[in-house]
């Protein structure tokens, strides 16, 4: 009894290390998977790559994006550069940031640099488009929409209702501007349309230089409006009309790579086993900065 008792023993630590082995295995093999193709040249076509950095959603911070350009840029094997678009807009700040790197890489570095519109490419995504060498989109592709919004929802009614009182505490005339808990005064009210005028003549010039057109013929054209691909070829807003197959076809043989080239995506973000495992809930969680973005922002954005 005593022997069958330890054999016993052994095939369940035996089961119990295999089926953890096994176990093991397959969040591993999820885990290079995840990882693979990140950087989709590996060690070859050295000399013949074209990097490609996804600009894609609401943007709200530089980050990862200049990061990535930059690199690239920095990058000799890296002959030239599509900036893959696909968002509405967004921060005015961030969208400048993005833009800057985009103009440097194109101006100090004199390194080619595309953007291919794919479904949409509006407000601060145009924006940044304007500083690259070409602009491609799809014909039915949304491009366009030169202009500055702020918004923010007033609840002073709300907090009459509930008999509350906002209790401010300032050391000038316009330090509370936008407070939700009241409204505007009309000294207000100029003082931030004057901020929004401000930021869409940065805006209008931007595109003006980018595209070779002058201020006021892109001012004139600069009402909030968006149109297809079609639309914007026809008022050179873009150069040509295209998928992203076409544009790295057209990219490699404007930089002298002959035959198909090799597309080099940035390294996504590594995750642990236990992150695969357990799943990634910070997005979810409050924190100080989720808190803060209730203030009033300024915005390249298409709604």
């Amino acid at each position: 009894m005593p022997d069958q008792r330890s054999r016993t023993g052994l095939w369940i630590v035996i089961g119990g290390g295999a089926f953890f082995l096994f176990v093991l295995a397959v969040f591993s093999l999820v885990y290079l998977t995840l990882h693979a193709g990140s950087n989709q040249a590996g060690f070859g076509g050295f000399g013949d790559r074209i990097g490609v950095v996804d600009l894609d959603g609401v943007i709200l911070s530089p980050q990862p994006v200049v990061g990535q350009l930059k690199k690239f840029g920095n990058d000799d094997s890296i002959k030239a550069i599509i900036l893959h678009v696909n968002s509405p807009g967004g921060g005015v700040a961030a969208s400048e940031e993005i833009y800057r790197e985009v103009k440097r890489i194109r101006e100090e570095k004199k390194k080619r640099i595309v953007v291919s519109i794919e479904t949409v490419g509006a407000s601060g995504a145009y924006y940044i488009a304007s500083a690259s060498n070409k602009i491609y989109a799809n014909q039915g592709s949304i491009v366009g929409s030169i202009g500055v919004i702020a918004e923010w929802v007033n609840y002073e009614d709300l907090l009459k209702w509930a008999k509350l009182k906002s209790i401010v505490f300032k050391t000038g005339e316009f330090k509370d501007t936008g407070n939700p808990a009241r409204e505007l005064t009309p000294a207000e009210q100029a003082y931030m349309q004057g901020l929004i005028e401000n930021m869409f003549g940065q805006f209008v010039q931007a595109v003006a230089d980018g595209r070779g057109m002058k201020f006021d013929d892109v001012k004139a054209i600069a009402d909030g409006k968006v149109w297809t691909g079609k639309e914007a070829l026809s008022m050179k807003l873009i150069d040509a009309t295209g998928d992203f197959e076409a544009v790295v076809s057209e990219t490699a043989k404007s930089v002298n790579i002959s035959g198909e080239p090799t597309l080099v995506r940035p390294e996504r973000d590594h995750k642990t086993l236990l992150d695969l495992m357990t799943g990634d809930v910070s997005q979810y969680l409050p924190d100080a900065t989720k808190m803060l973005e209730q203030h009033v922002g300024f915005y390249y954005l298409w709604k």
